[in-house]
């Protein structure tokens, strides 16, 4: 059976941003901002990772390398229609984005991440979820899920209240899975390992946006970004969001700050105008 494809796809200009998902989520994630940077006139495409939109079996079948090369094919479709193209993702899209940008470093002209995760270690989880990494490979521990608890990377009531319903709804296309699979979880630690690796050698401008009390990735995890990275990176801390950036109270700051990365880029490709020389009379 052919899985649908929930990608998003929105013409605009010649400045492009490819924003990736996170595990076992969707592109309704990024709907909010992927609108917004539309409505500024950019080109916006927010591509389905393979294996996603479905169920656990779908995105088991997957692993990590086949995550990355469904952004590197989306990636190769809008340099074919772009100038300038930002990377970007929420969470782990955030890795990936960061991953592809060491891979493709003359493609990718700008990165922006939304809460990036290196380590579950919110104030949400569960103490005892460390030991997760350890085991993974025991036959009990392969048959876990990983669930999502309150207040599910949302302080906007309303959001997470739909995002809840639609957890539980059965339907993984509109806010993802409603647990994580043990097996997907282990693949997004290899990514991680390796994506580690390669911070340093990014040097594109980055973006990155990382809320005080997120409930899923600790701000520690955007500590160690910003020190690893080896581009310009400009940390933005929001202070009345939870982890789904994309989507909480404070949404229009991430696209206000995306669209300021887009119009630097604009100025720097910019030709600079020759400087008049008047002689003194």
């Amino acid at each position: 059976m052919t899985m649908r494809d929930f990608s998003v796809r929105l013409a605009g200009d010649r400045t492009g941003f490819l924003l990736i998902h996170g595990l076992g989520g969707t592109p309704v994630e990024l709907r909010f901002v992927a609108r917004a940077l539309h409505r500024a006139g950019h080109t916006v495409h927010c591509p389905q990772l393979a294996g996603h939109c479905a169920g656990e079996a779908e995105i088991l079948a997957t692993d990590w390398r086949d995550w990355t090369q469904s952004v590197l094919d989306e990636l190769q479709r809008m340099r074919e229609i772009c100038d300038t193209v930002i990377v970007g993702g929420l969470s782990m899209g955030a890795v990936l984005a960061m991953h592809v940008a060491a891979l493709r470093p003359k493609e990718v002209d700008g990165l922006a991440l939304y809460a990036p995760t290196l380590w579950y270690d919110g104030w949400s989880i569960p103490r005892y979820a460390f030991l997760l990494k350890w085991f993974i490979n025991a036959p009990l521990v392969r048959r876990y899920s990983f669930v999502e608890r309150e207040p599910y990377g949302l302080k906007d009531t309303r959001a997470r209240a739909f995002v809840v319903s639609s957890l539980t709804s059965g339907d993984s296309s509109t806010a993802g899975l409603l647990g994580t699979p043990a097996g997907a979880l282990k693949q997004m630690w290899e990514l991680i390992a390796v994506t580690r690796r390669e911070l340093p050698q990014v040097k594109c401008p980055a973006l990155l946006v990382h809320p005080r009390e997120d409930d899923i990735a600790d701000l520690s995890n955007a500590f160690e970004i910003q020190r690893k990275l080896g581009g310009l990176v400009d940390a933005v801390i929001l202070d009345d969001s939870y982890h789904l950036v994309t989507i909480d109270q404070q949404r229009d700051i991430v696209i206000e700050r995306s669209l300021a990365l887009a119009s630097r880029l604009a100025k720097a490709r910019r030709p600079a105008t020759p400087l008049r020389v008047v002689a003194a009379e």
